[in-house]
């Protein structure tokens, strides 16, 4: 602790102290509060709506409101919110994280500022991890809401759109992140504004909040559709992977070893780095993949799908194994979350990879997806106008929630200390010593009858403990890969007495496990972790299963020198210390070394992994201001606004275009390319052919006459295309019709052109250029060609359409999925439901068939 830390407290300390006098206001209101009847409790909604219409803020309310919240509590539920939540509730009111140890009530606490933000009308969105406890949230907590005269709405992944509508213009909303996400996107996709589902995103709030914005930020949200490319590459890529040798480097590839000009040997075909996991073939590899395919040179451009592809392959057999990363299941390989332990539907490994390992476990590989809208959780939740979040571990992660998300974390005191013993790591030589340990610690808890919870990390871990336990004869429970609403009452259940209960680390996260009659006699429960994980926080979360609200209990993590964590971020020098010791089998090694060699190792993975989501921001901070402005203008499409000053705009851009392309400023009339400036120009705008003689006939001397000129007779020649409509409001609509159909095709194009393009910026380092400089830079010159096309394409359309046209808004791609990666099929359909076939006549109004114009990529 530094000194100022010593004179003035930490952080949270300071923090909590100023929040001390509210609390005080709120809790001196109860005695005058607890007096009135339920009907005046409820009347003082209105009050406090009417107050906020009255000039008063959210601040000026907060004690009242509070107060109030907490005695509806006692009311409908049965449960007084305790000093430390009213503490919380004010710092999540904030904006900021209120870190509350688990089993102090959270879900509680959210009420408070949930109830206060919902007062202004515009919405309040409180996020959980998964579909089970926003439904269970809504319905327990949701009884004091609507006992407030609030109204409250839950988002599931299986409800349909009226639903979700009505959900969402409740007064609170629960729902997850996943859910939140992919409605967003979805909302940016539709064709009428009776169609979108969501309100603005005005504030959130973030239950296990860690979980959200750090586990499962290095994860986009994706709505894809099929790319319509062959699935051949991926299985003969595994044929070839299969006979590579994988093969070892002598020296250290490291930065230090390329100034010294230090010579590096590699053995093999291909090289396996575990600690950054990827994979790089050798000059050997080189050769057999080229010999294989019988290509001269691997890393000529037309050859990079191969060179993607291997490289994928080596990954699946390498770097990616069933039953830790993912399970195979019906003719499926269904991906496996690593931080719950949950199988997860309709997810799927993007670039190709999820491809690659279906071909590795020989089922059905699916084709590859196209992109076609896409966000980071970092940006999507920096959407809301204000946020804040809850967990019982945070504090390991402020620097990136204060960096990224511009959330400080405050650390709430627990409302009884916590007594719980955390032992010593208990460290073995070998995996199989470490596992004969834990089992006979198991045995020895269950013989006195103390519950206990066995953490595991992957899906192979919990049925080889659970194994080990049957030939013992010892009864249990085991959680993995699977989530049901039986998950959380298994969670619940083990803290009584005699219960064993085998869990990935995270299984039932939300749910506390309360102790059972007697257990609190045989020591509380006692949680044991198989390994350590990546991450502190995961650990601490383990721990925190036990000890909650001052009940006693124990943790004790056992590890061993051959686990992931060890043998890939110990340092040597330690590791052979240990091995030359001698130590007999089965002795457990105790050293401060070595819980200080842990530490590092998480702390090096997490600075790592910090790294890695940052990276990920930086690169989606340039598509989310692309996207910033294709959806501004999608939006004021759907609102019904009048796009004729947008279109005329878009007329005189493309006349400035077309004439910068082929004639210059220093260029005199005679040296004009007139042939080139009516093949670009009159097939977009129908004017009379550009000749000299009409150049001297109008006495042109300079470019910019022939600009003005152009223009005036575009826009002339709109004018009368208007006019030929009876109702004005009749072309206004085909404006929007047309504009939202081009921006929707272009936007989806241009987003799989960027993927491609992120795809390949990597070797821009190898010129000694900064990947994501360049990847915005060219992001940008990309994204202005985009813009281009779209007037161009959308001024084309107008300047054809006939008025005996009838021109329908029309959906570019189909949703049909609603999982992480959705599913889509990427066929235009009418909104009437009848498929546009190749050679009816196009909807944009060009006159050309549908196969020759707007329906030629897709």
């Amino acid at each position: 602790m530094g000194l100022i830390e010593k004179i003035f407290g930490t952080h949270s300390e300071r923090e909590v102290k100023r929040v001390i006098p509210i609390v005080d206001q709120i809790e001196a209101l109860e005695p005058e509060f607890e007096k009135l009847s339920d009907e005046a409790l409820r009347a003082k909604t209105t009050e406090f709506k009417n107050r906020l219409k009255d000039g008063e803020t959210l601040d000026d309310l907060l004690v009242e409101a509070y107060a109030v919240v907490r005695e509806a509590a006692k009311r409908t539920i049965r449960q007084r919110h305790y000093r430390v939540q009213l503490i919380g509730g004010v710092i999540l009111h904030q904006g900021r994280i209120a870190e509350l140890k688990t089993g102090e009530g959270k879900t509680l606490m959210s009420t408070l500022p949930a109830y206060l933000n919902a007062l202004e009308g515009k919405g309040v969105h409180i996020v959980t991890v998964n579909d089970y406890l926003a439904k269970r949230d809504s319905e327990w907590m949701g009884q004091i809401h609507e006992f407030l005269g609030l109204t409250v709405g839950v988002i599931l992944n299986s409800i349909e759109k009226d639903e979700r509508r009505k959900a969402y213009h409740c007064d609170i909303t629960y729902g997850t992140n996943n859910e939140f996400g992919f409605d967003y996107l979805r909302d940016n996709m539709v064709l009428y504004k009776e169609q979108l589902v969501q309100r603005d995103l005005h504030y959130a709030i973030i239950d296990e909040v860690d979980s959200v914005l750090i586990d499962e930020a290095r994860t986009p949200l994706i709505i894809s559709g099929s790319s319509g490319k062959s699935t051949e590459l991926y299985r003969v890529c595994d044929i070839l992977a299969r006979q590579m040798a994988k093969g070892k480097v002598s020296g250290e590839l490291t930065k230090m070893a390329a100034i010294m000009k230090e010579e590096i040997t590699e053995e093999g075909d291909f090289i396996v780095n575990e600690k950054e996991k990827n994979v790089h073939l050798t000059d050997e590899g080189v050769k057999r993949v080229e010999s294989f395919f019988n290509i001269e040179n691997l890393a000529d451009p037309e050859n990079l799908e191969i060179q993607h592809n291997i490289i994928l392959a080596l990954r699946a057999h390498n770097l990616m194994f069933r039953d830790k990363d993912y399970v195979v299941k019906d003719d499926e390989a269904l991906i496996v979350d690593e931080f719950t332990g949950r199988i997860m539907p309709g997810r799927r490994y993007s670039d190709g990879l999820h491809q690659a390992i279906e071909a590795k476990e020989k089922v059905k590989v699916k084709r590859e997806s196209k992109t076609l809208a896409t966000i980071t959780f970092q940006n999507f939740f920096n959407k809301y106008n204000k946020k804040c979040g809850m967990t019982g571990t945070a504090l390991t992660e402020e620097e990136e929630f204060r960096e990224i998300y511009g959330m400080d974390v405050v650390e709430v005191p627990t409302n009884v200390p916590v007594i719980r013993v955390d032992h010593q790591d208990a460290v073995y030589k070998t995996k199989r010593e470490k596992l004969q340990a834990i089992v006979d610690s198991v045995v020895e808890s269950h013989k006195k009858g103390q519950p206990v919870l066995v953490g595991t990390i992957t899906i192979e871990a919990s049925e080889e403990i659970s194994m080990l336990l049957k030939k013992k004869n010892i009864p249990h429970n085991v959680l993995n890969a699977k989530f049901h609403e039986m998950e959380a009452e298994i969670v619940a259940e083990a803290g009584k007495l005699g219960a064993v209960t085998i869990a990935t680390n995270m299984a039932g996260r939300g749910t506390d496990i309360k102790l059972g009659e007697g257990v609190a006699e045989v020591g509380g429960l006692k949680i044991i972790g198989t390994e350590r994980h990546e991450s502190r926080r995961i650990d601490n979360q383990l721990r925190g299963r036990a000890g909650r609200q001052g009940d006693p209990g124990e943790s004790r993590f056992y590890i061993s020198l051959e686990d992931d964590l060890m043998r890939l971020f110990g340092s040597d020098r330690l590791m052979g210390i240990f091995n030359s010791l001698g130590i007999p089998d089965g002795e457990q090694i105790e050293h401060k070394m070595l819980t200080n060699a842990i530490e590092k190792a998480q702390k090096k993975i997490e600075s790592n992994n910090f790294g890695i989501r940052k990276n990920l921001l930086e690169y989606d901070q340039v598509n989310n201001e692309q996207r910033e402005v294709i959806y501004a203008e999608r939006r004021r499409v759907l609102d019904g606004e009048s796009m004729r000053d947008t279109i005329y705009k878009m007329i005189t851009d493309t006349v400035d275009g077309c004439v910068d392309t082929c004639i210059s400023e220093d260029q005199s009339p005679d040296e004009w390319d007139l042939d080139v400036l009516n093949t670009l120009l009159l097939p977009i705008i129908p004017l009379e052919t550009v000749t000299l003689d009409y150049v001297k006939a109008k006495h042109m001397k300079k470019k910019n006459d022939l600009i003005q000129a152009l223009k005036e007779q575009a826009v002339k020649l709109y004018e009368e295309k208007e006019a030929e409509f009876p109702e004005s409001e009749h072309l206004r609509e085909i404006e929007r019709v047309i504009i939202l159909k081009v921006i929707d095709r272009k936007w989806m194009d241009h987003i799989d052109d960027m993927d491609q393009l992120r795809q390949g910026i990597g070797l821009q380092a190898y010129g000694n250029r900064q990947p994501v400089v360049e990847y915005k830079f060219q992001g940008f010159e990309m994204f202005e060609s985009m813009i281009a096309a779209i007037q161009e394409e959308t001024v084309k359309a107008l300047m054809h359409v006939k008025i005996e046209q009838k021109v329908e808004r029309e959906e570019v791609a189909k949703v049909t999925g609603t999982n992480r990666d959705d599913s889509i099929a990427n066929t235009p359909i009418k909104r009437t439901g009848k498929k546009i076939q190749p050679n009816d006549p196009c909807t944009c109004g060009s006159g050309r068939k549908y196969k020759h114009c707007c329906g030629r990529n897709v």
